[in-house]
Protein backbone atom coordinates (compact mmCIF):
# COMPACT_ATOMS: atom_id res chain seq x y z
CA UNK A 1 0.00 0.00 0.00
CA UNK A 2 1.47 3.33 -0.75
CA UNK A 3 1.25 6.48 1.29
CA UNK A 4 -1.79 7.75 1.43
CA UNK A 5 -3.44 11.35 2.42
CA UNK A 6 -6.16 11.83 5.56
CA UNK A 7 -8.65 12.31 3.41
CA UNK A 8 -10.79 9.27 3.54
CA UNK A 9 -9.42 8.51 6.77
CA UNK A 10 -11.19 11.73 8.56
CA UNK A 11 -14.62 11.19 6.50
CA UNK A 12 -14.63 7.69 8.30
CA UNK A 13 -13.90 9.31 11.71
CA UNK A 14 -16.08 12.03 11.54
CA UNK A 15 -19.09 9.77 10.85
CA UNK A 16 -17.69 6.59 12.94
CA UNK A 17 -17.11 9.40 16.09
CA UNK A 18 -13.41 8.34 16.70
CA UNK A 19 -10.18 9.97 15.57
CA UNK A 20 -6.94 9.04 14.09
CA UNK A 21 -3.71 9.60 15.83
CA UNK A 22 -1.02 11.49 14.67
CA UNK A 23 2.26 10.61 16.24
CA UNK A 24 5.75 12.45 16.23
CA UNK A 25 8.51 10.70 14.92
CA UNK A 26 12.28 11.39 15.06
CA UNK A 27 13.75 8.19 14.39
CA UNK A 28 13.65 4.54 13.42
CA UNK A 29 12.67 2.31 16.96
CA UNK A 30 9.63 5.10 16.86
CA UNK A 31 8.34 4.47 13.77
CA UNK A 32 9.10 0.91 14.36
CA UNK A 33 7.24 1.18 17.88
CA UNK A 34 4.30 3.94 16.31
CA UNK A 35 3.55 1.38 13.09
CA UNK A 36 3.81 -1.96 15.39
CA UNK A 37 0.82 -0.67 17.86
CA UNK A 38 -1.36 0.60 14.90
CA UNK A 39 -0.03 -2.85 12.88
CA UNK A 40 -1.45 -4.95 15.90
CA UNK A 41 -4.86 -3.00 16.75
CA UNK A 42 -5.55 -2.96 13.32
CA UNK A 43 -5.30 1.05 13.40
CA UNK A 44 -5.10 3.51 10.43
CA UNK A 45 -2.33 6.16 11.22
CA UNK A 46 -0.87 9.57 10.65
CA UNK A 47 3.20 9.63 11.27
CA UNK A 48 3.95 13.35 11.45
CA UNK A 49 7.55 14.85 11.37
CA UNK A 50 8.38 18.32 12.58
CA UNK A 51 10.89 20.71 11.74
CA UNK A 52 13.32 20.03 14.57
CA UNK A 53 12.95 16.07 13.10
CA UNK A 54 13.79 17.06 9.85
CA UNK A 55 16.62 18.92 11.43
CA UNK A 56 18.15 15.93 13.16
CA UNK A 57 17.49 12.90 11.35
CA UNK A 58 16.81 14.03 7.47
CA UNK A 59 14.20 14.37 5.53
CA UNK A 60 15.36 11.65 3.50
CA UNK A 61 16.47 9.10 5.86
CA UNK A 62 12.79 9.73 7.69
CA UNK A 63 11.30 9.27 3.88
CA UNK A 64 12.80 5.75 3.78
CA UNK A 65 12.15 4.75 7.40
CA UNK A 66 8.76 5.44 7.01
CA UNK A 67 8.84 3.59 2.95
CA UNK A 68 9.68 0.59 4.90
CA UNK A 69 7.27 0.68 7.44
CA UNK A 70 4.63 0.55 5.07
CA UNK A 71 6.00 -1.63 2.86
CA UNK A 72 6.45 -4.10 6.70
CA UNK A 73 3.41 -3.47 7.61
CA UNK A 74 0.48 -2.36 4.64
CA UNK A 75 -0.98 -0.10 6.96
CA UNK A 76 -2.56 3.13 5.31
CA UNK A 77 0.05 5.72 6.47
CA UNK A 78 -0.20 9.37 5.84
CA UNK A 79 2.73 11.37 6.42
CA UNK A 80 2.17 15.19 7.66
CA UNK A 81 4.20 17.79 8.42
CA UNK A 82 3.91 19.47 11.93
CA UNK A 83 3.89 22.88 11.97
CA UNK A 84 5.08 24.11 8.88
CA UNK A 85 6.02 27.76 9.56
CA UNK A 86 6.30 29.24 6.05
CA UNK A 87 5.60 28.72 2.49
CA UNK A 88 8.87 27.08 1.53
CA UNK A 89 8.74 24.43 4.18
CA UNK A 90 5.53 23.03 3.25
CA UNK A 91 6.69 23.40 -0.37
CA UNK A 92 9.94 21.35 0.38
CA UNK A 93 8.05 18.68 2.25
CA UNK A 94 5.57 18.41 -0.57
CA UNK A 95 8.19 18.20 -3.04
CA UNK A 96 9.87 15.12 -0.88
CA UNK A 97 6.66 12.88 -0.45
CA UNK A 98 4.92 14.03 1.91
CA UNK A 99 1.42 13.55 1.74
CA UNK A 100 0.00 16.15 4.23
CA UNK A 101 1.08 19.53 5.36
CA UNK A 102 0.70 21.73 7.81
CA UNK A 103 0.60 25.89 7.45
CA UNK A 104 0.95 27.39 11.27
CA UNK A 105 -0.23 31.15 10.45
CA UNK A 106 -1.66 30.93 13.99
CA UNK A 107 0.89 33.85 15.23
CA UNK A 108 -0.11 36.48 12.27
CA UNK A 109 -2.82 38.38 11.74
CA UNK A 110 -5.96 37.12 10.48
CA UNK A 111 -5.63 37.96 7.05
CA UNK A 112 -2.03 37.07 7.03
CA UNK A 113 -2.73 33.97 7.89
CA UNK A 114 -5.33 32.99 5.31
CA UNK A 115 -2.96 34.76 2.23
CA UNK A 116 0.08 32.25 3.53
CA UNK A 117 -2.19 29.21 3.97
CA UNK A 118 -4.22 30.28 0.76
CA UNK A 119 -0.92 30.19 -1.03
CA UNK A 120 0.36 27.13 0.56
CA UNK A 121 -3.15 25.17 -0.69
CA UNK A 122 -3.16 26.06 -3.86
CA UNK A 123 0.45 24.39 -4.13
CA UNK A 124 -0.45 21.17 -2.55
CA UNK A 125 -3.39 20.40 -3.92
CA UNK A 126 -2.02 21.14 -7.15
CA UNK A 127 0.34 18.02 -6.06
CA UNK A 128 -2.24 15.85 -4.79
CA UNK A 129 -1.24 17.05 -1.43
CA UNK A 130 -4.30 18.15 1.50
CA UNK A 131 -3.67 21.12 4.33
CA UNK A 132 -4.15 22.05 7.73
CA UNK A 133 -4.32 25.44 8.90
CA UNK A 134 -4.45 26.80 11.98
CA UNK A 135 -6.84 29.35 14.05
CA UNK A 136 -5.93 30.08 17.76
CA UNK A 137 -2.97 29.94 19.78
CA UNK A 138 -1.98 26.78 22.23
CA UNK A 139 0.15 28.05 25.01
CA UNK A 140 3.59 25.76 25.64
CA UNK A 141 6.54 24.65 24.23
CA UNK A 142 7.70 22.37 22.09
CA UNK A 143 10.53 21.93 18.94
CA UNK A 144 10.02 25.21 17.59
CA UNK A 145 6.90 25.87 19.02
CA UNK A 146 6.69 28.55 21.69
CA UNK A 147 4.02 30.34 23.03
CA UNK A 148 4.00 32.47 26.08
CA UNK A 149 0.25 32.27 27.88
CA UNK A 150 0.11 35.72 27.60
CA UNK A 151 0.41 35.35 23.17
CA UNK A 152 -2.22 32.41 23.78
CA UNK A 153 -6.07 32.77 22.72
CA UNK A 154 -8.85 30.17 22.10
CA UNK A 155 -9.96 29.97 18.33
CA UNK A 156 -12.82 32.37 17.40
CA UNK A 157 -15.56 30.05 16.12
CA UNK A 158 -16.87 33.50 14.40
CA UNK A 159 -13.73 33.25 12.36
CA UNK A 160 -13.57 29.39 10.99
CA UNK A 161 -15.84 29.54 8.37
CA UNK A 162 -14.60 32.56 6.43
CA UNK A 163 -11.40 30.74 7.05
CA UNK A 164 -12.31 27.65 5.77
CA UNK A 165 -13.82 29.20 2.79
CA UNK A 166 -10.81 31.61 1.55
CA UNK A 167 -8.46 29.03 2.40
CA UNK A 168 -9.48 26.03 0.69
CA UNK A 169 -7.73 23.64 3.65
CA UNK A 170 -8.73 20.73 4.16
CA UNK A 171 -8.81 20.21 7.84
CA UNK A 172 -8.23 22.95 10.80
CA UNK A 173 -6.74 22.66 13.87
CA UNK A 174 -8.10 24.80 16.90
CA UNK A 175 -7.57 26.10 20.38
CA UNK A 176 -9.65 24.61 22.92
CA UNK A 177 -7.67 24.21 26.39
CA UNK A 178 -5.31 22.14 24.75
CA UNK A 179 -1.14 22.88 25.57
CA UNK A 180 1.74 21.98 23.80
CA UNK A 181 4.56 20.29 25.60
CA UNK A 182 4.96 18.18 28.85
CA UNK A 183 4.34 21.05 31.16
CA UNK A 184 0.59 21.94 30.41
CA UNK A 185 -0.76 22.60 34.20
CA UNK A 186 0.37 22.98 37.88
CA UNK A 187 -0.80 20.07 40.08
CA UNK A 188 -4.16 21.07 41.80
CA UNK A 189 -5.28 22.80 38.71
CA UNK A 190 -7.95 21.03 36.55
CA UNK A 191 -7.73 20.66 33.13
CA UNK A 192 -10.83 21.60 31.33
CA UNK A 193 -11.45 21.94 27.24
CA UNK A 194 -13.91 24.20 25.65
CA UNK A 195 -16.13 21.81 24.50
CA UNK A 196 -18.42 24.94 23.90
CA UNK A 197 -15.83 26.39 21.07
CA UNK A 198 -15.96 22.62 19.78
CA UNK A 199 -19.23 22.22 19.59
CA UNK A 200 -20.08 26.02 18.05
CA UNK A 201 -16.98 24.97 15.58
CA UNK A 202 -18.60 21.76 14.38
CA UNK A 203 -22.40 23.69 13.83
CA UNK A 204 -20.53 26.20 11.21
CA UNK A 205 -18.87 23.77 9.67
CA UNK A 206 -20.74 20.67 9.43
CA UNK A 207 -18.50 17.14 8.58
CA UNK A 208 -15.51 18.89 8.44
CA UNK A 209 -12.18 17.60 10.32
CA UNK A 210 -10.98 19.14 13.24
CA UNK A 211 -7.74 18.70 15.03
CA UNK A 212 -6.50 19.17 18.52
CA UNK A 213 -2.53 19.40 18.80
CA UNK A 214 -0.80 19.35 22.64
CA UNK A 215 -3.04 16.18 23.55
CA UNK A 216 -0.60 14.39 25.43
CA UNK A 217 -1.85 13.12 28.84
CA UNK A 218 1.28 13.27 29.95
CA UNK A 219 1.11 9.94 31.86
CA UNK A 220 2.54 10.03 35.09
CA UNK A 221 3.71 6.46 35.21
CA UNK A 222 6.74 7.30 32.76
CA UNK A 223 7.21 10.48 34.71
CA UNK A 224 7.99 8.64 38.08
CA UNK A 225 9.93 6.22 35.91
CA UNK A 226 12.18 9.33 34.72
CA UNK A 227 12.45 10.98 38.06
CA UNK A 228 13.26 7.49 39.63
CA UNK A 229 16.20 6.65 37.49
CA UNK A 230 18.06 10.32 37.52
CA UNK A 231 15.46 12.71 36.50
CA UNK A 232 13.95 15.85 37.95
CA UNK A 233 11.04 17.07 36.13
CA UNK A 234 8.52 18.51 37.99
CA UNK A 235 4.41 17.33 38.38
CA UNK A 236 2.48 18.02 35.71
CA UNK A 237 -0.83 17.51 35.01
CA UNK A 238 -1.64 16.49 31.21
CA UNK A 239 -4.76 16.75 29.59
CA UNK A 240 -7.18 13.72 30.64
CA UNK A 241 -8.10 10.78 28.33
CA UNK A 242 -11.48 11.02 28.93
CA UNK A 243 -11.47 14.31 27.56
CA UNK A 244 -9.89 13.65 24.36
CA UNK A 245 -11.78 10.82 23.94
CA UNK A 246 -14.99 12.79 24.28
CA UNK A 247 -13.65 15.52 21.57
CA UNK A 248 -12.62 12.27 18.96
CA UNK A 249 -16.83 11.23 19.57
CA UNK A 250 -17.60 15.11 18.25
CA UNK A 251 -15.80 16.69 15.43
CA UNK A 252 -12.40 15.92 16.03
CA UNK A 253 -10.90 13.50 13.42
CA UNK A 254 -6.93 14.14 14.02
CA UNK A 255 -5.10 14.03 17.81
CA UNK A 256 -1.45 14.82 17.97
CA UNK A 257 0.50 12.95 20.61
CA UNK A 258 4.32 13.58 21.15
CA UNK A 259 5.02 14.09 24.19
CA UNK A 260 3.96 11.13 25.79
CA UNK A 261 6.13 9.05 23.43
CA UNK A 262 9.14 11.33 24.67
CA UNK A 263 8.21 10.41 28.37
CA UNK A 264 8.35 6.75 27.53
CA UNK A 265 11.08 6.47 25.27
CA UNK A 266 13.05 8.29 27.85
CA UNK A 267 11.80 6.56 31.05
CA UNK A 268 12.65 3.23 29.26
CA UNK A 269 16.35 4.46 28.46
CA UNK A 270 17.10 5.89 31.78
CA UNK A 271 15.77 2.92 33.75
CA UNK A 272 17.62 0.08 31.44
CA UNK A 273 21.03 2.28 31.66
CA UNK A 274 20.50 2.49 35.43
CA UNK A 275 20.18 -1.28 36.33
CA UNK A 276 22.18 -2.22 33.90
CA UNK A 277 25.37 0.30 34.09
CA UNK A 278 27.92 -1.82 32.42
CA UNK A 279 26.02 -1.67 28.74
CA UNK A 280 26.96 -0.03 26.24
CA UNK A 281 25.52 -1.47 23.40
CA UNK A 282 22.12 0.71 21.93
CA UNK A 283 20.21 -2.15 21.03
CA UNK A 284 20.16 -3.11 24.64
CA UNK A 285 18.57 0.07 25.82
CA UNK A 286 16.75 1.09 22.91
CA UNK A 287 14.62 -1.86 22.43
CA UNK A 288 13.04 -1.37 25.65
CA UNK A 289 12.72 2.27 24.60
CA UNK A 290 10.78 0.85 21.54
CA UNK A 291 8.90 -1.46 23.28
CA UNK A 292 7.78 1.51 25.24
CA UNK A 293 6.00 3.27 22.30
CA UNK A 294 4.37 0.54 20.95
CA UNK A 295 2.43 0.17 23.93
CA UNK A 296 1.32 4.42 24.59
CA UNK A 297 0.35 4.11 21.01
CA UNK A 298 -1.84 1.19 21.54
CA UNK A 299 -3.48 2.11 24.61
CA UNK A 300 -3.65 5.57 22.92
CA UNK A 301 -5.21 3.93 19.62
CA UNK A 302 -7.32 1.85 22.12
CA UNK A 303 -8.86 3.79 25.13
CA UNK A 304 -8.22 7.65 23.28
CA UNK A 305 -8.88 7.30 19.95
CA UNK A 306 -11.42 4.54 19.38
CA UNK A 307 -9.55 3.65 15.66
CA UNK A 308 -8.94 0.55 16.54
CA UNK A 309 -10.20 -2.14 14.15
CA UNK A 310 -11.05 0.88 11.63
CA UNK A 311 -8.30 -0.52 8.66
Amino acid sequence: MPIVTSTEMFKKAYAGGYAIGAFNVNNMEIVQGITEAAKEVESPLILQVSAGARKYAKHVYLMKLIEAAVEDTGLPICVHLDHGADFDICKSCVDGGFSSVMIDGSSRSFEENIAVTRRVVEYAHDHGVVVEGELGRLEGVEDDVKVSAADSSYTDPAQVEEFVQRTGVDSLAIAIGTSHGAYKFKPGQKPQLRFDILEEVSRRLPGFPIVLHGSSSVLPEYVETVNRFGGSMPDAVGIPEDMLRQAAKMAVCKINIDSDLRLGFTAAVRQHLAENPSHFDPRQYLTPARDNIREIVKRKIVKVLGSDHKI
